[in-house]
């Protein structure tokens, strides 16, 4: 009866409020507990010690309940000191006023791994040809063991151990052994010493081959559009990255709304595992509008259509149009799905500028290969173009020209959208022969450097330069795309959007030679806002004599938005002795 008595009454003791707690009407005497420990483990016993955290409390009437809560606190304050490697602590109740008691805990020594053994069996011991990069068995394994995230000499705690087990488990798990699994885990402390000795073997099974794509979830589009998108390839070892790459590039696409790849980690289907593609179809079609504004081009409004399976084939016809106080654009394409790592599109392009006195009319045809290899993009372009110019107070002119065009890019940084480390590079060549339509032969070479240098943490330190040169004996009949301006936002800030360049009446015009150069600190104060600071140098010339390098420089606000960074630029034009404000995208790709 007496200990029913005290089991029941110390539940009500530390869910019940003084206000709650009345015998008879009177309120029972409250009991106010404080922690008296080392601020290594106050943060951990006030946070989760139900005692402290529900002071003050109904005082227990009777001993045998305080007693009960007494031990009770004593045994929590234990397994909570354990979970951090304290597994010989101190603990004690002041219990010299009734009303408020002192709880006394001394951690003592924290437990330090004494040693690690890791055991591994499975076919990864043997070994496979090709496994681990080509290394061998035992260069796997010791690679295998330099990860392990709890060695001899560190603090023991339970999170940091269990994320150890975890971290070995997915390391053997990424790539080939998908059937992986922890055969035994030890721990075993010595508490008088504070020394733990760790023991963990893995059972790697065997190794995993992928097989076909098992596809489910395609109701309107065609039957092969996974496949087409897939650079999987059958035999391959299993790669965990490979398959998450491929899923995140079927969830780029605009033809399905949520994709999920995996494979079922059956050792009995590690020879040739399918590899499973759930997906949901998109809605296919899509129009919407937009309002911006920048300095370079003006106010802007925008219309655009989009159907993801044109004709019921998949293809992804695109096309809108774009009216901006400076230049206007009609365009559409068609781009078919693609065929392992290339790409095919088709499109035109009608375009209007009016930029810096010179009036351009544009009409464009063409076919793109793209290629899209990790973090490297190359295209291979045809065009044929009829352009039609008036720079102001010259004479009018107009010119037809095909043209093939080669690009590669070269992308590795942290976060395309907004990167803070790492460096973009890009190469162009493109040009005519005087034989396909254009007016003399010239080739067009172009080049484009941007480091990323991140600084004391969230700082980020740009250097970005430009070098562009168009090989022809004059610029007459080469078309502007091929020639080079510059000047304004993401350029050559503190001058008009592409003012430098060559003089034509009173018009600027596109040169045979670029040079730019741009040196940016950007400190961020919070997460989303920031400052730059910048000094930017460039020109675009007819001749290598005529480049005289204009220099800008000033002062910047960021916003991250979920477009990209967005600035905010005030900049000192040093030559023209003027100041200009610019508005953009601070990163553009």
């Amino acid at each position: 009866m007496h200990r029913c008595i005290a089991a029941c009454g110390l539940a009500a003791i530390l869910l019940a409020s003084p206000a709650s707690a009345q015998d008879g009407g009177e309120a029972q005497p409250t009991l106010v507990v404080s922690l008296d420990t080392p601020d290594s483990v106050r943060g951990l016993l006030s946070e989760h010690v139900r005692l402290l955290k529900r002071s003050p409390l109904v005082l227990p009437e009777e001993s045998a309940d305080r007693a009960a809560m007494t031990r009770r606190t004593r045994r929590e304050v234990a397994d909570l000191l354990a979970t951090e490697g304290y597994f010989s602590p101190r603990i004690r109740f002041d219990r010299s006023d009734d009303r408020r008691w002192v709880l006394q805990v001394e951690p003592g020594e924290r437990t330090v791994v004494a040693g690690v053994e890791l055991v591994f069996e499975g076919e990864v011991v043997a070994g496979v040809e090709g496994a681990a990069g080509g290394e061998g068995a035992a260069a796997y394994l010791e690679e295998l063991r330099a990860r392990w995230q709890l060695p001899v000499g560190q603090a023991f705690r339970q999170t940091t151990w269990d994320a150890a087990k975890q971290g070995l488990l997915d390391a053997i798990n990424a790539r080939r052994y998908a059937a992986a699994r922890i055969a035994e885990s030890r721990a075993e402390i010595d508490p008088k010493t504070a020394q733990a000795w760790l023991r963990v073997r893995i059972d790697s099974g065997p190794s995993f081959y992928l097989g076909e794509l098992d596809v489910q979830g395609i109701e309107h589009l065609p039957e092969d559009l996974v496949a087409r998108y897939s650079q999987l390839e059958r035999g391959a070892p299993y790669d965990r990255e490979a398959l998450l790459a491929f899923q995140t590039g079927l969830q780029n696409t605009p033809h399905f709304g949520s994709v999920i790849v995996d494979i079922e980690r059956d050792p009995a289907l590690a020879a040739a595992v399918p590899v499973r593609v759930q997906v949901t179809e998109a809605l296919p079609r899509y129009a919407g509008m937009g309002v911006g504004y920048s300095t370079n081009t003006g106010a802007r409004v925008e219309f655009n259509y989009r159907d993801s399976n044109l004709r019921q084939r998949g293809w992804e016809f695109s096309t809108g149009l774009r009216y901006e106080q400076y230049r206007q654009s009609l365009y559409a394409d068609i781009f078919l799905p693609p065929r392992g790592e290339h790409r095919d599109s088709v499109g035109a392009l009608i375009q209007r500028s009016d930029l810096e006195g010179l009036k351009v009319d544009t009409q464009i045809l063409g076919a793109t290969r793209a290629s899209q290899r990790g973090d490297t993009e190359t295209q291979l372009a045809l065009r044929l173009q009829h352009e039609k110019i008036q720079p102001a107070g010259a004479d009018a002119r107009s010119s037809n020209t095909l043209t093939a065009n080669w690009t590669w890019i070269k992308r590795a940084v942290n976060d395309l959208l907004d990167p803070t480390d790492g460096y973009l590079l890009e190469f162009q060549v493109g040009g005519a022969p005087e034989i396909a339509l254009a007016e003399q032969d010239f080739l067009r070479l172009y080049s484009r450097f941007v480091r990323y240098q991140p600084v004391r943490g969230t700082d980020v330190f740009i250097l970005r330069g430009e070098a562009g040169v168009t090989l022809a004996d004059s610029r007459e009949g080469i078309p502007q795309d091929f020639l080079f301006r510059t000047g304004g936002a993401q350029s050559v800030r503190g001058y008009d959007y592409q003012s430098l360049g060559v003089r034509e009446g009173s018009a600027t015009v596109g040169g045979r030679y670029l040079a730019t150069a741009s040196a940016e600190y950007v400190r961020w104060f919070q997460p989303q806002w920031g400052a730059a600071v910048f000094v930017d140098a460039g020109d675009a010339a007819d001749t290598r004599e005529d480049i005289d390098l204009r220099v800008g420089y000033g002062l910047g606000a960021r916003w991250r938005s979920p477009a990209g960074p967005l600035a905010i630029d005030l900049a000192w034009g040093h030559q023209e002795r003027r100041l200009r404000l610019h508005f953009g995208v601070a990163i553009a790709f």
